[in-house]
């Protein structure tokens, strides 16, 4: 393990982004027309000119990454760790030399094969036999190199009666498939993956994932960015946790995925507004509180998704006699509306006039319901003699569902679907004989 074989000193990205300023109010065709016009004469005068063309009113530098210093070795698995826009992908596109650093350099030893999004080093007009080919090229191998690796890698991707078709005719999932495939077969010394192989089906997860295992244990190095923290614990030996661009924690994978789920909690668990006369709502009621607990009453930003969480809402109450209920709504992080629940199972106050006073609804969601992810939860209160919505709070609070692999039995591969209840089965043998 003394070869190192990636060494990356102080790497750091930056782009520059352009703003526009808004323009309030209505703008015709004929403005529009006349302002791209003028923006085109004044472009042709500033190259004229040998200029710089700035996009936007107001410039913006936006660091990716910054500072990152670290070492690879030789048959290595690392996962790559962090949240949206942490930079995880920008450095596997600069690991990969997609792209060239803005400061730094990073020294690499052997071929690399990338896998990062569908579509990546693929020629849609080809078909499948001439991407593999293609793609071997390279990689710097021989095509008798490559047509050893040939039928290993179709039968890999399962794609046989679809290998003289074109490319830009498979489904998200072949593609993938064909590409995984070969990235893995044609030897390269460095495998890197992105998050792409969460498009193929669960079959297909669970072998890619089988694959880079072998990968690694033939000394080869894998680099692997993934939300399945199930499978960076199985598959690396190593992780690195990414933070707005930074690396802010290296070591064994256990560690670090560990380190990342504790921190969680940039979700927010509770918002309280103390004052009645300003907290949101009207004079006949008002919101004090929403929460989420956990399945030990208490609060929360983050759970396992085998456990139970409530969801609590306490409003007063300001005019006598008016009947009132509360709702919520829960999105996932792509914003699917993933439900609804309105209060009407509380047949003692549902619909019921309300004295003056301070309130509590409790809803309670029983785990396992979701997937993992973040999900946020919209409060309403409503007038239901009126159905007139009293106060509507979006995305108010919000909990980080965590898989720990307790329901997965063995299973390291993508689970889809925005929920993920344990449902009831039941098997009978029809016929022993």
């Amino acid at each position: 393990m003394s070869d190192i074989v990636i060494k990356a000193e102080n790497i750091g990205k930056k782009y520059v982004i352009g703003h526009q300023a808004e323009r309030g109010g209505y703008t015709a065709l004929r403005d529009v027309l006349m302002q791209s016009a003028r923006t085109i004469w004044h472009k042709t005068k500033d190259l004229a000119a040998g200029k710089a063309i700035i996009q936007g009113d107001t410039m913006e530098e936006v660091w990716a990454l910054k500072g990152l210093c670290f070492d690879i070795f030789r048959g290595e698995a690392v996962g790559i760790i962090g949240r949206n826009g942490a930079g995880k992908s920008t450095l596997l596109k600069i690991l990969s030399r997609i792209t060239e650093p803005s400061t730094g350099r990073v020294t690499i030893k052997g071929r690399v094969a990338s896998l990062l999004e569908v579509g990546t080093g693929f020629h849609p007009e080809l078909t499948g036999r001439e991407n593999i080919y293609l793609n071997g090229t390279i990689l710097g191998m021989t095509r008798l190199e490559i047509k050893r690796k040939f039928d290993e890698i179709v039968a890999f991707a399962e794609v046989e009666k679809y290998l003289d078709t074109p490319v830009k005719r498979y489904s998200s999932g072949m593609y993938v498939r064909l590409a995984f495939a070969v990235a893995a077969h044609l030897e390269p010394e460095i495998l890197v993956v992105d998050e792409v192989l969460a498009v193929g089906d669960m079959a297909f997860q669970k072998k890619c994932l089988g694959k880079m295992g072998d990968v690694s244990k033939e000394g080869r190095t894998v680099l692997f960015v993934s939300h399945n923290m199930t499978a960076i614990k199985s598959l690396c030996q190593r992780g690195f946790l990414l933070s707005n661009g930074r690396m802010v924690l290296s070591g064994d994978a256990e560690d670090v995925v560990r380190s990342y789920l504790d921190s969680g909690a940039e979700a927010l668990s509770e918002k309280v507004w103390p004052d009645p006369q300003t907290a949101p709502g009207d004079e006949t009621a008002r919101i004090h509180a929403v929460r989420i607990l956990d399945s030990d009453g208490h609060l929360t930003s983050q759970t396992d998704i085998s456990s139970s969480i409530s969801i609590e809402i306490e409003y007063w109450a300001m005019s006598p006699g008016i009947p009132l209920n509360v709702s919520i709504s829960i999105f996932n992080s792509e914003e699917v509306y993933v439900l609804a629940s309105p209060s009407t199972t509380d047949t003692e106050w549902f619909g019921n006039p309300h004295p003056q006073g301070l309130f509590r609804s409790r809803c309670v969601i029983p785990g396992p319901f979701f997937n993992q992810g973040r999900y946020s939860v919209t409060a309403l209160l409503v007038n239901t003699e009126r159905s007139h919505i009293i106060a509507q709070l979006d995305r108010i609070i919000s909990v980080d569902m965590v898989d720990f692999g307790d329901a997965r039995r063995g299973y390291l591969g993508y689970w889809g679907g925005v929920i993920r209840p344990l449902l009831r089965w039941k098997t009978v043998c029809l016929n022993n004989g």
